[in-house]
Formats: C-alpha cells, sequence, structure tokens
C-alpha cells in the first residue's frame, strides 16, 4: 500500500474510544491483549445503522477475538426519529454517533459507503433506480480491498422482496465485491491506494422471522453459541449486545438483554469448504512476518505472565514485542493497526492519563486559542515525553513523567484564516442521485472526521518510541453530570441565519425573511446578497447593528417570483471580499457527543393561488417535525398544545387541532385523553392526526370510528395516485389538481390504514409500481358537528420541503375547520 496512512484515522477513533480507555481494570487489558493475539478480521455487510446483529458482533469481538467491522451503506438519513424532529441528514448525523457508541460498546468498528438512505424501498430494482449502482459497488469493493477481511457476513440474503430493498441490495452489491475485489481488472483506478483482497468465504447471517433458524437440507451453516458469559468483561455476550442495540435510541432500541444460551447462525454462500469452524484455513497474519514465529512466541509469554495485581509490570513483555515489531518493514494496514494498538496497551498497562483540553467548545479559523496538554503517568516506569505536534504546532517537550506527577504545557496555536470548519466531510459536497458527494476515495469507509484540531504525543518507553494522537477537547465540570468532554468544534466568523426556510407569495402570509449576521469577532463591514431572484423582485426594507451582541439584522420583503417553487441563497459580502453563507446548526442530546453541521443560508420562494383563513390552529407535539414552522408561514396562527391543554374546554379556541407525527405511539397524555379530541370533534371541532406507528400504541381508539394501522407505505414519491376531485377536501377551498401530486420528496406515505369503518371516505387512491393499490392513504369522516381527518401521508416530509401540491392539499386539510 502506498500511502497506508490515510486510513489509520478512522483506526485512532477506534482506539482512543476502545482500547485507550483510560484507568482500563487488568481484566479488560487482558482481554485487550487477547484481541491484539488474534489477526482475523469479520466484515458485516448490512443497509442502515440498527441493521446489524450487535449481538454477533459482540461474540466476534470478544470471544473469538476477531477484529470485526460493521459496513452500513448507509446513515439512516431516511428513518424516522422518536428523540426529536431532526430528519434528513440531521438524522443521519445522530445514526451515525449512535452507531460510533454502539460499537464502542460491542467492540467493533464502523465504516460507511457513500449512499444516502432515501426512505422506505420494497425491492433492490426499486433501489438501485436510486442509487448508482456500479458507484456503490465500487464503495464495497474499496472497503473490502483496504479491511482485508478473512470472512464476511451479510445480515441479509439475496432474495427480493423477502425485506426492505436497501437490506436485499447490500447483500447482492456483497456477493459481488466478494471475488470483484480480488480481480485486479474491476476498479483498476484504486490499486494505486490498496491491493486487491479475495475472502476465504462469505456468508448470511441466518434467521426466521418469528421463529428458530432451520438450515435446509444441502446447506453449509455454522452455529455462534452468542448467549455465553466472558469472565473477564464480566458479562454476557447477550447484555454486551442490548447495550450496545440500546444505543440506537432515536429509533426506540432500547433493549434487555436475553439470559442463558442463545444462537446465532451463519449459512455459507460462497467460498471454501469448511468442517467445523467458518475460520478454519485461515492463516495467522503474523506468520507473514520473517520473525513472525519469535512474535507469537513473545506474545504467548506476555499472555502467560500476564500480571494482573501490577499491571506496569506487564510493560517489559509489551516492549520486547514492540521491538520485534519495529524490526518489521511491512507497511499493510493490519500491521500498522497492531503496532499503534501495542502502543496504547503499553499506555494502559502503565495507567496513563493524556489530555489535551480547552476552555471553550467553539471557536473559528484566524482565531489564536489557548490550549493545555497534560500527561501523568502514575506508574514508577519512567516516560520520556520528547514532543507534541501537529500541522499547527510543534512543542519539544523533554520532560521525564513517573511517579503520579503530571506533565504539561500551556501554549497558544494561531489557527489560520483559510483553515476549515467543522463541517462533517460527507456533507461538504452536493449530492449525487441519493448519493453523498464524496469525491475523494479515500474518505468512503470512515465514519466521521478526524478531530477539528489534534496533537501527536511523541514519547520513549525504555529507549522505544511510542506515540498516540489527542483531540482537542472542551472539558467542563456539570453540577450534575460532573465532568464533560465534549469535542472543540470551528464555525464561520460571520454567520447567516434565516428564520423560515419557506417563504410563501400569498395573500395573508409571512412575506417577511429577517436575515440575522452575526460575527464571531468584530463587526465586519459588509452587505446582503441575494441570489437566484430578479432585483426587482424584492426589498431590504430595514437594517439593523447591535453592536453589544456583534449582530446585524435585515429585513427582506420578497414581492414575486417567476416559478411556483424556487430556491434563493442570502449570502454577507465582507469588505474583504469575503462570503458567508453558511448557517451553523447544532444537534444536542447526552449519549452523543454534541454535533456541528452547516447549511447553505438558502429559503424556498413558493408562490401560489391559493386561499388561507389565517385561523388558530393547536398542535399537540408528537415524536418532532417541522410542520408547526411551516404553517407559521403561511400565515396560521399556531399554538404548540402540552399535555394539560389537551382538554374539551381548552381545545375548543381552536378551529383546527393537529395532531403531530408518532404522538400515539410517544405521548400518554394524548392516548389517556383521546375522548376529550373526541368530545372536541363532536362540538365542531376539526381534527387532524397525522401518522403513526403500528406498534407500540398507548391506544387504538385513534378516530371516532375504528380503523387498523397497517405496515402499508406508498415508497415511491412520483407513483401514480387517483383521486376523487369532487370530494370536499380536494375542492374546497381550493381545487386540487392531479398535477398536486407533482414533485413530492421521498415517499408518498408510510403506516397507512386497514380495516377503516364505512363512516370514513378515502378520497386518494395509492399504489407503487406492480403493487396493489391502497385507499389507506387518507380516512375523513364527519363526527357530530365537527371533522376528523387520519393520514399517513408524510406531510413531515413534504410541508418542510416547500412541496406546493402537498401545502395545498393539508391548507384545505385545515380549512374544513372554517367552513363549518
Amino acid at each position: 500500500m502506498r500511502n497506508p496512512k490515510w486510513w489509520l484515522f478512522s483506526f485512532v477513533y477506534f482506539i482512543s474510544i476502545l482500547s485507550f480507555a483510560q484507568t482500563t481494570p487488568s481484566s479488560v487489558i487482558y482481554h485487550d491483549l487477547l484481541r491484539f493475539k488474534e489477526t482475523k478480521r469479520v466484515l458485516y455487510v448490512a443497509a442502515h445503522p440498527d441493521d446489524e446483529n450487535t449481538r454477533l458482533i459482540a461474540y466476534l469481538a470478544n470471544a473469538e477475538h476477531a477484529d470485526v467491522a460493521y459496513l452500513s451503506l448507509t446513515r439512516g438519513d431516511g428513518g424516522q426519529n422518536l428523540i426529536g424532529k431532526e430528519l434528513g441528514i440531521e438524522l443521519g448525523l445522530i445514526r451515525t454517533h449512535e452507531l460510533l457508541r454502539a460499537r464502542e460498546t460491542d467492540g467493533g468498528r464502523q465504516f460507511f459507503s457513500r449512499a444516502l438512505d432515501f426512505g422506505f424501498s420494497k425491492n433492490p430494482d426499486e433501489t438501485f433506480n436510486n442509487w448508482d449502482r456500479e458507484k456503490l459497488l465500487s464503495d464495497v469493493v474499496w472497503i473490502v480491498r483496504n479491511f482485508q477481511p478473512d470472512i464476511i457476513i451479510n445480515r441479509f440474503n439475496t432474495i427480493p422482496g423477502t425485506t426492505h430493498g436497501h437490506h436485499t441490495s447490500s447483500a447482492m452489491l456483497s456477493v459481488e465485491a466478494f471475488t470483484k475485489a480480488a480481480d485486479p481488472k474491476v476498479f483498476p483506478e484504486q490499486l494505486t491506494d490498496t491491493h486487491t483482497w479475495q475472502a476465504k468465504r462469505i456468508f448470511w447471517n441466518a434467521y426466521s422471522w418469528g421463529g428458530q433458524y432451520e438450515p435446509e437440507e444441502g446447506k453449509v451453516y455454522h452455529r455462534f453459541l452468542v448467549g455465553e458469559f466472558n469472565p473477564l468483561l464480566g458479562t454476557t455476550y447477550s447484555q454486551i449486545a442490548a447495550d450496545s442495540r440500546t444505543m440506537h435510541k432515536s429509533q426506540g432500541f432500547g433493549s434487555t438483554s436475553q439470559i442463558g444460551q442463545g444462537n446465532d447462525f451463519i449459512e455459507m454462500i460462497q467460498g471454501e469448504p469448511f468442517k467445523s469452524s467458518p475460520f478454519e484455513g485461515i492463516e495467522s497474519r503474523w506468520n507473514l512476518l520473517k520473525n513472525g514465529a519469535a512474535i507469537k512466541q513473545v506474545i504467548d509469554k506476555a499472555i502467560n505472565e500476564f500480571n494482573f495485581i501490577e499491571p506496569e509490570k506487564n510493560v517489559t513483555n509489551l516492549l520486547e514485542i514492540k521491538k520485534l515489531l519495529g524490526a518489521e518493514g511491512l507497511s499493510d494496514r493490519w500491521f500498522l493497526e497492531k503496532k499503534a494498538h501495542l502502543d496504547q496497551m503499553i499506555l494502559n498497562v502503565l495507567g496513563v492519563k493524556s489530555e489535551f483540553v480547552i476552555r471553550k467548545e467553539i471557536g473559528y479559523p484566524g482565531e489564536k486559542i489557548n490550549v493545555e496538554m497534560i500527561f501523568n503517568n502514575p506508574s514508577a516506569f519512567p516516560l520520556t515525553l520528547q514532543s507534541f505536534k501537529s500541522d499547527l504546532f510543534s512543542h519539544e517537550l523533554d520532560a521525564s513523567a513517573l511517579n503520579n506527577r503530571p506533565v504539561g504545557k500551556t501554549f497558544d496555536i494561531q489557527i489560520p484564516l483559510d483553515y476549515p470548519v467543522s463541517q462533517p466531510f460527507w456533507l461538504q459536497e452536493p449530492k449525487e442521485n441519493s448519493l453523498f458527494g464524496i469525491k475523494d476515495r479515500k474518505k468512503i469507509g470512515p465514519p466521521i472526521n478526524g478531530s477539528t484540531i489534534q496533537g501527536t504525543v511523541h514519547l520513549l518507553a525504555d529507549g522505544q518510541a511510542l506515540s498516540f494522537v489527542l483531540p482537542l477537547k472542551y472539558k467542563y465540570n456539570d453540577q450534575v453530570d460532573g465532568e464533560i468532554n465534549q469535542p472543540f468544534t470551528l464555525v464561520p466568523e460571520v454567520n447567516v441565519s434565516l428564520d423560515k426556510s419557506n417563504l410563501f407569495i400569498i395573500p395573508g402570509a409571512d412575506d417577511l425573511l429577517k436575515v440575522e449576521v452575526t460575527f464571531r469577532n468584530n463587526l465586519l463591514d459588509g452587505e446582503i446578497e441575494v441570489n437566484g431572484i430578479l432585483p426587482n423582485q424584492y426589498q431590504i426594507i430595514d437594517a439593523s447593528v447591535d453592536e453589544r451582541r456583534k449582530r446585524k439584522d435585515y429585513f427582506i420583503k420578497f414581492l414575486d417570483s417567476d416559478q411556483e417553487k424556487k430556491e434563493v441563497t442570502i449570502s454577507y459580502l465582507t469588505k474583504d471580499g469575503r462570503e458567508f453563507h453558511q448557517d451553523t446548526k447544532r444537534i444536542i442530546y447526552k449519549h452523543i457527543p454534541n454535533l456541528t453541521y452547516f447549511t447553505n443560508t438558502s429559503i424556498n420562494l413558493v408562490k401560489m393561488d391559493i386561499k388561507i383563513s389565517g385561523q388558530t390552529v393547536g398542535y399537540i407535539p408528537g415524536a418532532g417535525d417541522d410542520v408547526p414552522e411551516v404553517l407559521r408561514s403561511l400565515g396560521y396562527q399556531v399554538s404548540i398544545l402540552d399535555d394539560a391543554d389537551i382538554r374539551k374546554n381548552r381545545l375548543k379556541d381552536f378551529a383546527t387541532v393537529i395532531v403531530g407525527i408518532r404522538a400515539f405511539n410517544v405521548n400518554q397524555a394524548l392516548a389517556t385523553h383521546v375522548d376529550e379530541l373526541m368530545e372536541y370533534v363532536k362540538d365542531g371541532g376539526n381534527l387532524i392526526v397525522q401518522y403513526n406507528t403500528s406498534s407500540p400504541l398507548l391506544t387504538r381508539d385513534l378516530g371516532p370510528y375504528p380503523f387498523n394501522i397497517s405496515r402499508d407505505r406508498v415508497t415511491v414519491e412520483n407513483s401514480p395516485v387517483n383521486a376523487d376531485f369532487s370530494h370536499p377536501i380536494l375542492r374546497r377551498p381550493n381545487r386540487v389538481t392531479a398535477s398536486d401530486f407533482e414533485g413530492w420528496v421521498q415517499e408518498r406515505g408510510l403506516y397507512f390504514t386497514s380495516n377503516w369503518d364505512p363512516l370514513y371516505s378515502t378520497p386518494l387512491t395509492m399504489q407503487d409500481p406492480g403493487e396493489s393499490a391502497t385507499q389507506g392513504a387518507l380516512l375523513h369522516a364527519r363526527y357530530g358537528k365537527g371533522t376528523y381527518t387520519y393520514s399517513g401521508i408524510s406531510w413531515f416530509r413534504q410541508l418542510p420541503a416547500g412541496v406546493p401540491g402537498a401545502i395545498k392539499i393539508f391548507v384545505n386539510l385545515i380549512e374544513q375547520g372554517s367552513e363549518r
């Protein structure tokens, strides 16, 4: 491999959160030494975060001591969110870091391809209509060639129609890559940075929904006893797996461990036959080294002589291994990773704690920051600190560290003006046909960026050179949670934010856009620029400066647009020629690090001929969505209702009440007082209930008349819709036509209804290509003096995306409350 170091940053992340756990118990260090000895590798492949079998990963990593990596084709951007309103790329960011927490728990590591999760897909043909199959195949081949797995395990099989189309597609790509990764004629351009590779075998993680897997006659399979207890870790693989799966909090996947025996099966697809173990015939990679026998002998010596009571006494054997490894000239990835792993184990047995900290979380390019590096060796074994270096600084330390006396250095870093901000690398370029626009193939595979700023510590242990990377972190003490560490983040010096993402050129709508320009340092002279619209179609009607808050506010009135829907970009141009057009977005949950990303400051101008009453609307939140913000932009007066407001006497203040997505899955107060909602309708109210999942439901009584929630959905956003255009909600106050079902995003809807009472009308018929039609997308009924609507249509996607036709239909649903 010509340039192997680029791939190490994903491994360094893995090591820093797993193997270099400071104050690591002796039993865990011993367990880590067993993993160091083992060289076999397993690549586990599926489509989404949470698809992976955490129990099998936990077993392979901690019982087989294999190096296990999970390749998730997507980051889960197209799913739903149980803990907040983040969707799309924001949800993908959350699920990426939930996966990293899962791997931190079960001992695996994490890879990704470029695939964007575009929502549910029913078969691989539909999937590959969205994904560029050849590009994704190249991603999988690239990852196989670099990780060099001995066996590959697919979570799913390759039979279309048995599961989500993304699932099947992941297996199909993996099977294809199994042989093509070894063919130098396939993607030969990759071979300037890597080598061909042939795994020994490929399997799928066989299962039977709702029952025990039963192998078919003639199938080659293997059973892993995944319910066993690991005495070094003090827990079972089932418990590790449950703790790992619980990290997928945005998906509501909190898990309880199975108690007792457990089995997991893999069924062979291709590869060399075996008798008793899927790892048969896989030679230890240590045998590839010229002094491999001697290395294995010393590793065994370190294991046999391991001192649990005084772990620092193990350093002599580890340094002997290091000396032998240093005599090798191999540059293969596995070998370089073993060397880095060994350096971390040496520090672990000595109990070393080191940190690189700053007293604030956010900085900007061009700023001078003050930082501190601290290194402490509590053992009596002397370490010589040589230097602490990065691309931004270089400091010679020349200090001895031992006997629990910390060594530290405080210094300033001048961040260059052109230093990159902390944008996740997969969001740096525009998307391309449901693939992230990653141009550098060396970034295909790694889960996240390296640290914004980091340094490498170089030191000597008994004359041998060690090194490790320290990321710069913001460290502080919380009164409740104690010590908190968050990544240091760089944001633009000038931030441009807009108070809405859609602006509607409609009589009565809020046609003013507030642009807030904030400065990290000093106020910079400059001006607002509006791109994508004619000068006579907008006016900057007001501007103000708040020097104390380092902020400028502008108000732009949009007068017209030459298109029904148009994207306009707002920039701030400084006098020195710099252009700023990014808004800093933050995502904060306790189970993952604080996340930062940047969006271009663009707004959808939506010009529509539509009637809106501007009535008062009550909104009962569910799992979280942005629908209320869109309704306010349209001119509605929206009040968010809390649990105490779900009473008939309070609800009667609103002409229309809307229930947010998945509210009957997450809001117990709503489920408890659903009778109050029905009384509100009966007395003349207009109630709109958005989609819920079929399980778990906190009540089955979602409407005035019975219906069920199915798993039916229509996933093709441009699939045909047959509509009864004479129905009141499609006729007034705004007449809906067939063209209003064009330009939708991601899907039509999900979790449609079934077995509904005949008192409901069903004006819409939807279907995916090649499938039976369903009328369960929208139910509408009169009840007493009022009206009730239940809809599985994805309003929570369509409205924030500014889809004109979907907005018109939803407005008509609301306006039923003003027509009685």
